[in-house]
């Protein structure tokens, strides 16, 4: 089983335990506002992502961790690689992602969960190149690619919504330096 642990927080594949409370987080309009079309998902939903994840993993031998508080055992989220179906332009990359419960918030959680799925990738896995696709408009998600050193590509549309993205990368050279 394929585990991360940070000072502050433990990486890990999902368990039964973990629907609900990645459901209450994806119910949550300001936590889902920059994600897809910005629509809450219900349990239904957050169990089709969770067992996508997980298909990834076996698939890809990377993919989506549940993140839980070491202290407390508490689920805040998620951070991890997959392999994006949108915008064409990265299709066949490797992305890096991350999704935090509103209270987690600012607490530094979402930049340590990042850089150590960035290490993950890197050195663990041997990707040579991880990109990061968010809005334009997200500044939290940016101040967390500036903190991982993730340099920006190029500026783009989701295909679907037709929202201003931009796409960041880091390389194994960049990483290293």
């Amino acid at each position: 089983m394929t585990e991360i642990r940070t000072p502050r927080l433990l990486l890990r594949r999902w368990t039964d335990d973990d629907l609900a409370a990645l459901a209450e987080i994806n119910s949550d309009p300001q936590v889902m506002r920059w994600i897809g079309d910005g629509s809450v998902l219900d349990l239904d939903e957050t169990a089709g992502d969770i067992e996508r994840w997980e298909e990834e993993w076996d698939d890809e031998g990377f993919g989506i961790f549940a993140v839980e508080l070491l202290a407390s055992g508490e689920l805040i989220g998620c951070a991890g690689l997959s392999v994006p179906g949108s915008p064409p332009e990265v299709q066949h990359e490797v992305e890096i992602s991350w999704r935090l419960g509103a209270q987690f918030w600012g607490q530094g959680y979402a930049s340590e969960a990042a850089h150590a799925v960035l290490e993950f990738a890197l050195q663990d896995r041997g990707l040579e190149r991880v990109v990061a696709v968010n809005r334009i408009s997200n500044e939290e998600s940016e101040n967390v690619l500036r903190k991982l050193d993730m340099v920006l590509d190029r500026e783009t549309k989701d295909p679907e919504h037709g929202f201003a993205l931009n796409i960041h990368s880091i390389d194994l050279t960049q990483y290293e330096a």
